[in-house]
């Protein structure tokens, strides 16, 4: 890895270079064993060399973020906002899946730098572009969620039980399965439905891709169903069919 990460020495270090190699790192070791001590080791240079270019770990975990954000593919403004939306979803989904450690990270930034205020808002504008109001475009927005980013917290997720299922005997493992029957029949009825995705990047559980697509465009369907009905969720205005 050192060799790859090798810095030449004829060209100054700078932000870009460190990102760069620092989510490198985290790409082959892990976000845990990622510290300022540990990159400067790859780089060949000394710690406070970094220090001029990003002032504290947390500064250098938010320009991961950017670097994250930087390859998703940028809206193609054209005039279908939904498959724009989608696409763009996905694309995030697709960097995830690459940077496994991306979602832990995104999901502890308690700063908005203008890397992420610019994705918000050019996010935002493709629903905008298309025509759905301000009021609706709030809603959609907190109905999106973490799906902007690619991701979603899954209902059957349950990693620390996946992690060591393989450890558990099977004559146990059917124990274990007819004693979920038992007490919870509904749920292990539908966890036992479909295949499970024991191999997710972003999430153990069922089969992962599906259920995320699944959901965006069941979302981005009800979004055009209120738009086209002229949803409000001012008292006395049109509300598509909106009880509360």
């Amino acid at each position: 890895m050192t060799q790859n990460l090798e810095v030449d020495r004829r060209v100054r270090l700078n932000r870009d270079r460190v990102l760069q190699a620092a989510v490198f790192l985290a790409d082959e070791t892990g976000i845990d064993s990622l510290s300022m001590r540990r990159l400067a080791q790859e780089l060949q240079v000394v710690p406070m060399a970094l220090y001029k270019h990003v002032s504290k770990k947390e500064e250098l975990l938010d320009g991961m973020v950017e670097t994250i954000i930087a390859e998703i593919d940028p809206s193609a403004g054209g005039s279908d906002w939904k498959s724009e939306v989608r696409q763009r979803v996905l694309s995030a989904r697709r960097a995830l899946q690459r940077h496994p450690w991306a979602r832990q990270v995104i999901e502890s930034r308690t700063t908005r730098t203008p890397a992420v205020l610019a994705y918000w808002d050019s996010f935002t504008g493709m629903f905008l572009a298309g025509g759905l109001s301000v009021d609706l475009t709030h809603h959609v927005m907190h109905a999106m969620g973490g799906r902007m980013w690619g991701f979603t917290q899954e209902l059957f997720d349950d990693p620390a039980a996946a992690a060591g299922q393989s450890a558990v005997p099977s004559a146990a493992q059917a124990v274990m399965l007819q004693q979920m029957t038992d007490l919870y029949p509904n749920i292990a009825a539908i966890a036992a439905s479909s295949a499970h995705d024991g191999a997710s990047v972003v999430g153990q559980g069922c089969d992962d891709q599906f259920e995320f697509e699944f959901a965006l465009d069941l979302l981005l369907d009800g979004f055009e169903r209120l738009h086209r009905q002229g949803w409000s969720s001012k008292p006395g205005k049109p509300s598509g069919g909106r009880q509360d």
